[in-house]
């Protein structure tokens, strides 16, 4: 693959991210009000709210710095950076190198940090309120994530996603059982790191319960699109990830371009499984409090740590 041939496929599969991360919601909240016995909003409905909110003015509070009304487009930037890079239709890409597991939590971490930085910044109690959760949702998230991914790494000798996926999906077919713990263990993560149930519910707006909300209730018009299109972008990376390290087969090898068209199947295929199957598991699962959330991630770590022991003792 030449070096112009391959930025423009690059450049392809950042925008698809882009364009797909609200469907990827809508189709989530779309299922999850059909396993309710509600006809739902529709799975275009957060094109339409985003459409909306762009065309609004802003407004921001009085006391508010640099920080509040830049921290949107920070956290915008940083979720379409780690969605574009993990390779999901092709892992010969340019920034293919830059799809490293531990530099990909870190990017999540940045965006943590500004986004909790902004909630306190107007100096509102709730937005202090959500910023103390979600750093410490954060600070509980972040092992157990590297220690999911730690399996994956161990398996193919690398923390690189791309040599991940070459050597889990395009090498000899092995099962691994300490993937089934790394993968239960991602899973809880992903709940947690999203905002789903059950650490969060993203389709209520309870004063006592909210974490992500609370840090955004100053926000509104752009401001408020970006902070959500950032969420979106944040859920679909997530779930790439996670198809990356666990159901990679489908993804085309380095300058198989004539492997694209069943990538792209493949990968909407997979999205729309993962997007039934966490609106199953929000449906079957019930908001637990706050003070459970430690208790939960735990569990994910331990799951993720037992992968690794079983690594080491049945695979190595």
């Amino acid at each position: 693959m030449n070096v112009a041939s391959g930025i423009v496929f690059q450049i392809l599969q950042s925008v698809l991210v882009l364009l797909i991360a609200p469907l990827m919601v809508g189709w989530v909240n779309q299922c999850r009000a059909w396993l309710q016995n509600k006809s739902g909003p529709g799975i275009w409905q957060p094109y339409k709210v985003l459409n909306k909110l762009f065309h609004k003015d802003a407004v921001l509070a009085h006391n508010a710095s640099p920080l509040f009304w830049a921290t949107p487009y920070i956290l915008f930037g940083s979720m379409w950076l780690a969605g574009g890079i993990v390779p999901v239709l092709a892992t010969s890409l340019p920034f293919a190198p830059a799809a490293d597991v531990i530099a990909l939590v870190g990017l999540f971490a940045f965006a943590r940090v500004f986004i909790a930085l902004a909630g306190m910044d107007v100096g509102t109690s709730f937005g202090t309120l959500g910023a103390r959760r979600e750093m410490m949702i954060g600070f509980l998230a972040e092992p157990a994530m590297l220690m999911t991914l730690f399996t994956a790494s161990l398996i193919s000798q690398s923390t690189s996603l791309v040599t991940i996926v070459e050597t889990l999906g395009h090498g000899d077919l092995v099962i691994y059982p300490s993937m089934a713990f790394a993968a239960a263990g991602f899973v809880m993560v992903l709940l947690a790191e999203n905002g789903r149930i059950p650490i969060d519910n993203p389709s209520t707006h309870l004063e006592l319960t909210m974490i992500h909300e609370a840090m955004i209730l100053e926000y509104s018009a752009r401001h408020l699109a970006l902070v959500e299109w950032a969420a979106s972008l944040k859920l679909t990376a997530y779930v790439t990830i996670g198809i990356a390290i666990f159901v990679p087969w489908g993804i085309a090898q380095a300058g198989d371009w004539a492997g694209i068209p069943v990538a792209l199947a493949a990968l909407a295929l997979k999205l729309t499984i993962a997007g039934a199957g966490l609106a199953l598991l929000e449906a079957l699962s019930a908001k637990m409090r706050i003070f459970r959330a430690p208790e939960f991630l735990g569990t994910a770590f331990m799951l993720a740590t037992l992968g690794m022991l079983v690594h080491f003792l049945l695979e190595t």
